[in-house]
């Protein structure tokens, strides 16, 4: 996950048999090379002083394209919901063409979000509140014979304050051979092993998934109230196998044609304890993830020295989303009007103390649930956004006083990841979300999906710089500005020819 955060490496000698090349000598050592002129298309070249080869590095991003000056125009299609045969047309390119170009796009994305992320570790920010949540995609089948959808899961962290994605992760690894994976599996035994002492317990296995799928009971019921959704929420995470395991495979469902899907609980574990490696001065740490027992074990975790030393809480955040927009602005209003009442009886408070006055009456009247005893507050101050909202403190030792609990309480949201994923429906085709139909017994294939499950990554990282570097929010600044790794809105054309 942190692996594109690596600084590029050093430019030496590549002569295998020169001393330049034994002891590493990089370029820029006085006297180890001699500048040499420039490459056919630009990159500069060095002779060593000691063999005498000559030798370049690739610093120019689009070399070897013969029409980069289609780059922005592709790049902008890409993340303004343009399907791939649309790009075709549109901007008269071959289909390779544009596979090409997104593999170069995901790597310029990358090398710019590094060179920028990597002063994170140096940033000091006071505090931070960072909503968590998980959001599925579809891929399409590739084989007539077995028309099952391979579902995958990615992770993700924004900021509720600046609305910076720190991390967007998938539970899947391309670069695994399956078949080499298997191959080892059954020579070693894994499979007749616990799972927390196979040396492959992270992946899943045709066996495992066969199994899982085969007693999959998952069913999704509709329009619940909120606590009723809690409370079954709560009860299904008791049924599990492993309670920290979020997957549950149908059996319309199956595991890439390539690379290897990964343990839902696993890729929790580790983007936490990405972020904790990404974030190196955070004063205080707020967290808000979605009711799953899964990211809380997580979470706690890998924050549990700053959660003891009280520089980090965790909170479960529920939302009711199965409301209709009259529903919600229903909702909206009422509470509207209960503040107004509040704020007229009390004339001389400030309305930040208003709302920290009923938070904290509705502290006094907060609900037991789940087997591990959570207390949890119906949120006064429902939005639009958010129209009913429940939310349960996880780290709560006992040494907070009302107010600051109230002001804890009033800043649980999920709405900066909500948003982030929102826009990964409203601006990428490839993840736009399937329409289901009666008529195919549950199988979901939609033509805008991608049928390479790699594709899914590679576009959720593209996503995510653009949202955090390029589009500006209602403030006319982004993410990366309000943090303070920008000065403006950059460009397009910023990323792809960065170097």
């Amino acid at each position: 996950m942190g692996s594109y955060l690596s600084p590029p490496g050093e430019v030496y000698c590549p002569n295998e048999a020169c001393a330049n090349h034994t002891n590493q000598v990089p370029v820029g050592i006085a006297g180890a090379y001699a500048s040499f002129g420039k490459t056919a298309i630009g990159n500069p070249r060095w002779r060593c002083s000691v063999c005498g080869k000559t030798f370049s590095r690739n610093t120019k991003a689009t070399a070897r394209q013969r029409d980069h000056h289609k780059n922005k125009i592709i790049f902008k299609l890409l993340v303004n919901k343009m399907p791939v045969r649309r790009f075709i047309e549109v901007t008269n390119i071959a289909p390779q063409t544009f596979y090409h170009r997104l593999a170069f796009f995901h790597r310029q994305c990358q090398a710019f979000a590094a060179h920028r992320e990597r002063a994170l570790t140096n940033l000091a920010i006071r505090r931070l509140y960072l909503g968590v949540d998980r959001q599925d995609y579809l891929v399409n089948w590739q084989v007539r014979k077995d028309k099952r959808n391979i579902q995958l899961s990615a992770i993700a962290a924004v900021d509720n304050e600046h609305g910076y994605c720190f991390g967007v992760h998938l539970n899947f690894d391309p670069s695994l051979d399956a078949a080499a994976i298997q191959a080892e599996v059954e020579t070693n035994g894994d499979l007749h092993k616990p799972y927390p002492h196979r040396r492959f317990a992270r992946h899943w296995l045709n066996t495992d998934h066969d199994e899982a799928s085969s007693r999959s009971m998952a069913t999704k019921r509709r329009n619940l109230s909120l606590s009723t959704a809690i409370d079954d929420t709560y009860a299904a995470a008791l049924m599990r196998d492993d309670i920290e395991s979020p997957d549950a495979p149908s059996p319309l469902e199956r595991l890439p044609e390539y690379g290897m899907q990964i343990h839902g609980e696993y890729t929790m574990y580790g983007h936490f304890f990405f972020l904790k490696r990404l974030l190196g001065n955070v004063q205080k740490w707020r967290f808000f993830i979605d009711q799953d027992p899964g990211l809380r074990a997580a979470c706690l975790a890998a924050f549990h020295d700053e959660i003891r030393g009280r520089t980090a809480d965790a909170f479960y955040v529920r939302i009711n989303k199965g409301l209709t927009v009259d529903e919600r602005r229903h909702r909206y209003n009422n509470a509207k009007a209960v503040f107004e009442q509040a704020k007229a009886a009390h004339p001389g408070m400030k309305p930040q103390e208003v709302k920290r006055e009923l938070i904290k009456e509705r502290l006094a009247a907060m609900t037991t649930r789940g087997k591990w005893q959570d207390q949890w507050l119906d949120h006064p101050f429902p939005t639009m956004g958010e129209p009913d909202k429940a939310v349960a403190c996880l780290t709560d030792l006992g040494d907070y006083d009302e107010d600051h609990k109230a002001w804890l309480y009033n800043k649980a949201s999920l709405h900066g990841v909500d948003s982030f994923f929102n826009q990964v429906r409203r601006r990428l085709s490839l993840l736009v979300r399937p329409i289901h139909s009666k008529s195919n017994k549950g199988r979901i294939w939609n033509g805008y999906s991608p049928y390479n499950p790699g594709n899914v990554a590679t576009v959720l990282d593209i996503m995510r710089t653009v949202h955090n570097y390029i589009l500006p929010g209602k403030d006319g600044k982004t993410p990366a500005e309000r943090l303070g790794l920008a000065q403006a809105p950059l460009d397009y054309e910023d990323i792809i020819y960065f170097s």
